[in-house]
């Protein structure tokens, strides 16, 4: 006598279908079994529903059936087209429908990791067909993607432990579609390295400038969630005007280090190409000095060389020559190569264009800040299990 259709019956079932590698007719056959037990589930559940067998008559009934309709559950061994029963009044919904929505959920889990690694809608897509047998558009995985949009809010707003040693502030500019025309809108980002040499894009939000108050805004919803800064030693930035002003009002008592690398960039600019492989030579004598007096040393060098050729590009230099060489206050030398410059930060953002590059631009925020979530979360869990070997060393 065979089993009646529970919903015990059907879990048990798609776990037999989950462990066993299904090929050829094999495969047709277990998605009709499976087919016909999810169906006989659902039949059995309207007749308690209504209180009749099919074809009875009651008079006191509440509802009355309606017919069918076609629903698809996506699962391991490809696409069931299911017959729903439903009734006029629409009381009626299966319970394992219920469970299992319109795919399985472990393959939202997979085309969700797929998104999550970098891939795009369509190569998703494509990448699953095969192993679902099963085309999948590009809009189905948009839409599972969304189911992100959760975990976003709770990125956003989780409460934030003051743990990091340094902290880097830095933003990457995104196109979104605009009303009239792609607005070009900057993401302002927080990273940290904790003392353990663990790193973090600890936050991120979207904004319509780099601005004072926009940096102001981004910084003071972090400090409200816990980084106080209480065990911060440098705050690492790009030197933007906006962010430094910001800075200077949420956390007035951390020391404040400019990068090098934009540094570099801003005075070569202001020097003619001849001459920049000798020109950032002598700048990385200052950067790269065994210490601060050595920095010192090769900073005049460096003024009474090139003052007269290129006055600009001495100026330059000469206003952030302070906060370039704060670095040299953290006594392990072997950290200076992560804390003088916002490379830590900008190796993230690449990561983040690269994923983005095959989109262009984006319809909307949530869209962005989607992208932008999964490409974080992978590096930070990555980012977790691997701490900087140069913490983790013992002098």
């Amino acid at each position: 006598m065979l089993h009646r259709a529970t919903v015990r019956n059907v879990n048990r079932a798609l776990k037999e279908v989950n462990s066993f590698q299904w090929e050829g007719e094999f495969k047709l056959k277990a998605k009709e079994a499976l087919k016909k037990l999810m169906e006989d589930r659902m039949e059995e559940e309207i007749v308690q529903y209504i209180g009749v067998e099919s074809y009875q008559r009651d008079d006191n009934r509440s509802d009355y059936r309606n017919g069918s309709y076609t629903r698809n559950l996506l699962c391991e061994i490809g696409d069931l087209i299911l017959e729903v029963p439903r009734t006029r009044n629409k009381g009626f919904y299966p319970s394992v429908l219920d469970a299992y929505k319109r795919r399985h959920r472990n393959i939202d889990k997979v085309i969700l990791a797929c998104f999550v690694l970098g891939l795009s809608t369509r190569k998703a897509a494509k990448v699953l067909a095969p192993m679902l047998g099963e085309s999948i558009s590009a809009s189905t995985v948009s839409r599972i993607a969304k189911s992100l949009d959760k975990e976003v809010e709770r990125y956003h707003n989780r409460p934030l432990e003051d743990k990091y040693r340094f902290l880097f502030f830095d933003g990457v500019v995104l196109k979104n579609k605009g009303t009239a025309k792609v607005q070009r809108r900057p993401l302002l980002c927080a990273y940290g390295i904790t003392h353990e040499g663990v790193c973090e894009i600890i936050g991120f939000h979207s904004s319509q400038g780099e601005s004072r108050e926009a940096w102001e805004g981004f910084l003071n919803d972090l400090y409200k969630r816990g980084i106080k800064g209480a065990n911060c030693e440098l705050i690492i930035t790009d030197g933007g005007k906006g962010l430094h002003s910001a800075l200077e009002y949420v956390y007035p008592k951390i020391l404040k280090q400019r990068c090098w690398a934009h540094k570099t960039r801003n005075i070569l600019d202001k020097v003619r190409k001849k001459d920049w492989e000798l020109v950032k030579k002598t700048l990385h004598r200052i950067s790269y000095a065994k210490n601060r007096r050595e920095a010192t040393k090769a900073y005049w060098g460096f003024v009474n060389k090139w003052r007269s050729i290129y006055p600009n590009a001495v100026k330059c230099l000469e206003t952030d020559i302070e906060d370039l060489l704060t670095f040299f206050h953290i006594k392990e030398d072997r950290l200076w190569s992560k804390i003088r410059t916002t490379n830590s930060i900008e190796r993230a953002f690449r990561e983040v264009r690269r994923r983005t590059r095959p989109i262009g631009v984006f319809t909307n925020r949530e869209s962005v800040e989607r992208i932008v979530f999964a490409v974080f979360h992978h590096l930070n869990v990555n980012w977790e299990n691997h701490p900087l070997k140069e913490f983790t060393h013992k002098d």
